[in-house]
């Protein structure tokens, strides 16, 4: 070790300024870096440090690594599984990447976009529309989630189903690794056949391999037009039977198809009563879809083959009724009702999330068997199920019932709920984990339901990228 922790902060200092190490001695309340957006995840920092730039990166992880001391990364602190906070032992150090936060290249013939991990989702978008393009990425939390936590956690979002989750979208990145060094592998190369992959090491570990600084990233042509619609299922059977028949005539046109359980959309009425529900009250149907087109020919030819879906799927009786948004408006008003369900079940308490994946074709026998088993060991837990059917991701979260204190629920009953869930989820062929990551929540859970063989190479790739073991411990494994 180089002097050991004691002698850590004034290294820190001087690598990126005093201003840039934050401690409760000197800047008090640090609850904006050390409690989770849920609130259910509170650590203690022996400090916060802002590097602005990937050479200070490094000597910050350098300086870390030779003090023997553990690295929290931490984007925009929007994650759900406890894995950018610091423990609660106060020896650890939270490294922000929140200054680096510029947009180094747009390259509009390569169809790429190079910028630094602390730039903040909804900026990319911008900068890709700006330049005429479009980046597809997108999430409820896009206003303050940042690119580098996208990648760690392999983001999905609501335009998967045409575009793929966030390693998809990444052609190259830059990394610090575990013992200080910088790699540059911003590549904007489509084929590149020239051994491992290293990239798909670092996207989706969570900051336990390295810490990734910047990353380039496709961009794609901008629709000529979007045509948006909510339509309601009396089944999630006939909103998956939708689904079949928006891929058929729709193709991959087809950009975004969610789907709400009516409790969902009920808790955005009680709690956010503003906003205009179209099937609201006793018009209100079990399930409610919202579909996307995105057109490449014209706005003409995007609402005739919209409309003529959902005539199709009137006369099949797979909805009862739908709603076409007329303008940019009304189809970000009914995007919002989507996005909406998060903040509202935050107002509503405390709850036991599960962020799923199954097959399309086992979500039914999924969600009736499910319900059922939760509601007879559960008696009156109230089910918030909404999420990305078309690609099979499910946010399916318990609600504790009536009367019944939110936080006392969660903490007597999360771990039969989710033994309940998970077990479920396994028996129908899908993953206890799509898009929100294993953090600390679900590492026990992935020790017990992942291959061994699989468990095995994982900790191998861990102790040979991070043999000390400073990047983010007691995360992911």
């Amino acid at each position: 070790m180089n002097g050991g922790p004691t002698n850590l902060l004034p290294t820190l200092r001087a690598i990126v300024g005093d201003a840039h190490v934050l401690t409760t001695a000197t800047h008090g309340d640090l609850s904006a870096y050390e409690v989770d957006w849920r609130k259910r995840w509170r650590g203690r920092a022996l400090a916060v440090v802002r590097p602005g730039t990937a050479v200070e990166v490094a000597a910050v992880v350098r300086a870390c690594a030779d003090a023997g001391v553990a690295i929290v990364p931490q984007g925009g602190n929007t994650g759900l599984v406890g894995g950018g906070v610091p423990d609660g032992s106060g020896t650890q150090v939270l490294l922000s990447l929140q200054r680096l936060n510029r947009v180094r290249e747009i390259d509009a013939a390569n169809l790429t976009i190079t910028v630094e991990a602390g730039c903040v989702l909804q900026a990319v978008q911008q900068a890709a529309d700006d330049a005429g393009l479009l980046f597809p990425l997108s999430l409820a939390a896009e206003g303050s989630c940042t690119i580098g936590g996208n990648l760690a956690a392999n983001a999905g979002g609501t335009q998967v189903l045409r575009f793929g989750n966030a390693r998809e979208l990444c052609l190259g990145l830059e990394v610090v690794t575990a013992q200080g060094e910088l790699w540059d592998g911003l590549s904007g190369l489509r084929k590149d056949n020239t051994g491992y992959d290293l990239r798909d090491l670092f996207i989706g570990s969570e900051g336990t391999l390295g810490v990734i600084t910047a990353a380039t990233l496709k961009l794609f042509p901008r629709p000529a037009a979007v045509m948006t619609a909510l339509a309601a299922c009396a089944s999630i059977a006939d909103a998956v039977r939708l689904l079949e028949r928006a891929r058929a005539r729709l193709g991959a046109g087809l950009t975004g198809f969610e789907v709400m359980n009516r409790f969902s959309l009920e808790l955005v009425a009680r709690h956010f009563p503003q906003l205009a529900q179209p099937f609201a009250g006793d018009a209100a149907p079990a399930w409610t879809v919202l579909l996307e087109l995105s057109d490449g020919e014209s706005e003409a030819h995007a609402r005739e083959a919209f409309e003529a879906l959902l005539a199709d799927a009137l006369d099949a009786q797979l909805i009862a009724d739908a709603v076409v948004a007329e303008s940019v408006a009304q189809s970000r008003a009914l995007w919002h009702l989507r996005e909406s369900i998060p903040l509202a079940q935050a107002e509503e308490g405390l709850n036991i999330k599960h962020d799923i994946a199954l097959p399309v074709s086992r979500i039914p026998d999924f969600v009736a068997a499910t319900d059922a088993a939760l509601e007879a060991a559960f008696p009156g837990v109230r089910l918030v199920d909404f999420g990305h059917l078309g690609d099979g991701n499910l946010h399916y979260n318990v609600q504790a019932p009536v009367g019944v204190d939110a936080a006392a629920f969660l903490r007597e009953r999360e771990h039969a709920v989710n033994a309940l869930v998970f077990d479920a989820v396994m028996a129908h062929g899908g993953s206890i984990s799509a898009e929100h990551g294993i953090g600390a929540l679900k590492r026990d859970e992935l020790a017990r339901r992942k291959h061994p063989v699989a468990l095995r190479l994982m900790r191998a790739i861990k102790t040979a990228l991070d043999p000390v073991g400073v990047m983010n411990p007691g995360r992911v494994l």
